[in-house]
């Protein structure tokens, strides 16, 4: 499970953070023709997590769903690397996204089922296991910065010398997908040789299509609390966008630059991202604590507010000097940015819905921050960026990244003022641990 959870994230990992690159400086698409990229991981995760869990639940093993996505994930990721129009590209990736965005769930049915089978402790057990998919999504994005150009498949009639030459340029280019196709492919297979999981056979065939579909949580929506908490996740999962979309090609765009064309943040690009991704495994052993002395709403606040050095510190980065130390401090920050509001705000799910509904909350918080909150984040940002940013194809990058962080200021003030949820020390305690 250590390999398959390291494998579920490395084949996003290797090109989630620099699709951007592609798409603007390797592909010279514009704002409009790209933005509408970004969108598809949202679009794929409003319908397709739902759908695939009830195959699982009623007709085919969660191994063997798991293993097929995969291989028409690495498949269709083959394509896409030889797509050469954004129109077209665009719908790849959705159908690409519609095959991997389920797995995500699906990869944590099987280790939970495989390790209650074998008699672990889950709670224990699992989160050490979890901590390689970040590890797996980190090591992906270190081989896609350095050896992209390098050890491309399909580059073998190149001279081995000018491939060395191209080590440490970090080129980003579609050998990304190649080497997340790979892996996906490979990771299909494997599952093949995990412990059977067959189906549960939890949905009862007369329950209302609404209620298969876990949409009976959208009444949810009727209580103010719960409305306003929804509505605040889709707006910080527009945040969340937004630094995937634009972080890897804010440092590449440094080469426009002349004094920095040759600097660190230009050629590894890409490893100085992924601190942000080493930094989220540290602040996840700092949640317990945070919870227990402050609660969820000063948490979820804390997140906000982390959202806000995010961008700000990028707003004022440079390649030297100080503006070097506030673009790692603002990697750095990301982690209780991105941690502090998934796990509080699937914590107050957990504690603030009626159990026979809880599952359907869960995924309708999903569903708020990655399905809709991604494509207002996509959508909204490649147009604005486009028709008030961009002048002579060159991105204003601080102006870009200030109106980001404006932007979660306000959404941090609204949320300070208008929700209300009272801190109880031990029922968070209890549900930490």
């Amino acid at each position: 499970m250590t390999l398959m959870s390291f494998l579920q994230f490395f084949v996003w990992g290797a090109w989630l953070t620099t699709l951007g690159t592609y798409g603007f400086d390797f592909k010279k698409w514009s704002g409009q023709e790209f933005g509408a990229v970004f969108s598809t991981l949202g679009v794929a995760s409003i319908f397709m997590p739902a759908i695939m869990g009830i195959i699982a639940d009623r007709w085919v093993n969660v191994e063997k769903l798991y293993g097929i996505l995969h291989i028409l994930y690495g498949v269709t990721l083959f394509f896409l690397a030889q797509t050469d129009n954004p129109v077209s590209f665009f719908w790849v990736l959705l159908v690409g996204m519609c095959f991997y965005m389920p797995t995500i769930s699906l990869s944590n049915s099987l280790s939970y089922k495989i390790l209650k089978d074998q008699n672990y402790d889950v709670v224990k057990v699992f989160p050490p296991i979890r901590v390689w998919g970040t590890i797996g999504f980190i090591v992906a994005m270190w081989i896609t910065n350095i050896f992209s150009d390098v050890y491309s498949p399909l580059s073998f009639g190149i001279e081995f010398g000018e491939k060395i030459a191209h080590l440490f340029g970090n080129s980003i280019n579609a050998n990304q997908f190649y080497f997340a196709s790979i892996g996906a492919i490979f990771l299909g297979l494997y599952s093949f040789t995990l412990p059977k999981c067959p189906p549960q056979k939890l949905i009862d065939k007369n329950d209302s299509l609404a209620k298969k579909l876990g949409l009976d949580a959208f009444k949810l929506f009727t209580e103010k609390k719960m409305a306003l908490f929804f509505v605040f996740s889709m707006f910080l999962g527009a945040a969340l966008q937004l630094t995937n979309m634009y972080g890897d090609t804010y440092l590449k765009d440094f080469k426009n630059v002349p004094e920095y064309v040759d600097s660190v943040v230009v050629r590894y690009s890409t490893m100085i991202i992924s601190i942000s991704q080493i930094s989220e495994t540290l602040f996840i052993l700092a949640i317990p604590f945070f919870l227990k002395r402050f609660g969820i709403k000063k948490v979820i606040l804390f997140s906000m507010f982390a959202w806000v050095l995010r961008f700000g510190f990028f707003s004022f980065g440079s390649p030297e000097n100080l503006g070097l130390i506030l673009i790692i401090f603002s990697n750095i920050i990301y982690g209780m940015a991105f941690d502090f509001f998934n796990i509080s705000g699937s914590l107050f799910v957990e504690t603030s819905t009626d159990s026979k509904i809880r599952s359907s909350a869960q995924g309708l918080f999903m569903m708020m921050t990655n399905g809709f909150g991604a494509i207002l984040g996509s959508a909204i940002s490649g147009y604005v960026i486009q028709k008030y940013f961009t002048i002579d194809g060159i991105k204003d990058w601080h102006s870009i990244w200030l109106s980001f962080a404006i932007y979660a200021l306000i959404i941090a003030i609204a949320f300070a003022v208008l929700f209300k949820h009272k801190h109880d020390p031990k029922e968070v305690a209890t549900i930490a641990h």
